[in-house]
């Protein structure tokens, strides 16, 4: 009895502090520090969350940019089940999907025939990537500038607008947030959207 009710005595103790009073005070700082983060970083339209910009979505329109592949099942982008594929580069099922996706962005784009980056045909570990290289997304800019009328040079200087660069000047590389690209490309169009990804209807 003497061991049993120092250990409950701890249990009890250790439990409210590690699993109410240091995460709440965890959360109060964030909310007061960076309530856009601690919120999702979601991005809101007509009063309404389109997606966040911290995690990927499924863009099919041909005059949207896409966004790097998703290896997460059963939904692509699904933050629930994040991961990758977990193939090895000679894995015939990886060959075929990155064949399969190569050959997707060819016949989008028919003319197009720079080689295709690989942030286009891979997923990422996560499978939640929400940016692209800007090789990926200077890949997808003709493409884009003929589906919606634009100037290809127009396009190129929406991507250079909203590229994040590396932080400090050192560390990561030149990206590009899709979903901020494309709701740039709508204002710049005046092309309405119609919630994530675009579906039609």
């Amino acid at each position: 009895m003497k061991t049993i009710r120092p250990a409950l005595t701890l249990l009890l103790t250790m439990t409210v502090i590690t699993g109410f009073v240091y995460p709440l005070i965890v959360t109060g700082i964030a909310q007061a520090l960076f309530p856009r983060r601690a919120n999702g970083s979601l991005v809101v339209e007509h009063g309404r969350p389109i997606g966040s910009r911290l995690i990927g979505q499924a863009f099919v329109a041909p005059d949207d940019f896409w966004s790097r592949p998703s290896a997460t099942t059963p939904r692509p982008y699904d933050a629930l089940d994040s991961g990758g594929s977990n193939l090895g580069p000679t894995n015939p099922a990886l060959v075929a999907a990155v064949s399969a996706r190569i050959a997707a962005l060819r016949a989008a784009d028919p003319g197009n025939r720079a080689p295709v980056p690989v942030d286009l045909v891979t997923a990422s570990a996560s499978g939640l990537d929400p940016d692209i290289s800007l090789a990926a997304a200077e890949y997808q800019a003709g493409r884009i500038a003929r589906a919606r009328g634009l100037a290809l040079a127009t396009v190129r200087a929406l991507i250079a607008a909203h590229a994040d660069r590396r932080w400090l000047g050192l560390f990561g590389e030149p990206r590009v947030n899709v979903l901020e690209l494309n709701r740039a490309l709508d204002a710049l169009s005046a092309t309405p959207r119609r919630g994530p990804g675009r579906p039609d209807g």
